[in-house]
């Protein structure tokens, strides 16, 4: 199972469920959710996770270290201020506000299955080997932080 780590980016993984969604909520018949609060909730949900991608980014741009998910060993600091201090990971939360958001947005309540499909795939192939390499990299500081703050919320 090593073969998928850090091979495929987030985002793709997110666009990809998001396409399953779109397919289950299309073909799967089943009662659909009806109702004014759907766009009141799809709102906040993209805000908020489009909040958590953003204020991720720029902690990471903030202390120029990578962006990138693919290369965790590239990274250059340990980034532990703003969001960091509540969420390890605020970009993969964000990409799974936003499928929360799209699910809502589909109206198919069957969509929501697809949730812990995402989060498992991004904690086992993504978060687990970024954070083995973060260890290795460095060391007893990057130990203290996962003590401390929590991989998701």
């Amino acid at each position: 199972m090593r073969a998928l780590e850090l091979k495929i980016p987030p985002p793709v993984i997110a666009l990809l469920c998001a396409a399953l969604m779109w397919a289950m909520a299309r073909y799967w018949p089943s009662p659909a959710w009806a109702g004014s609060w759907r766009l009141p909730l799809t709102l906040l949900l993209v805000a908020l996770g489009g909040a958590a991608d953003l204020a991720g980014l720029l902690a990471f741009r903030r202390h120029r270290t990578t962006v990138n998910p693919l290369a965790p060993q590239n990274s250059s600091t340990v980034v532990q201020d703003g969001i960091y201090r509540y969420s390890r990971n605020p970009m993969y939360l964000g990409m799974a506000l936003l499928l929360t958001a799209w699910a809502v947005w589909l109206a198919q309540p069957a969509c929501l299955l697809v949730l812990p499909l995402f989060v498992a795939y991004i904690t086992r192939f993504q978060i687990l080997p970024e954070e083995r390499i973060l260890l290795a990299r460095f060391g007893a500081p990057y130990q203290d932080y996962l003590r401390r703050v929590r991989r998701w919320l």
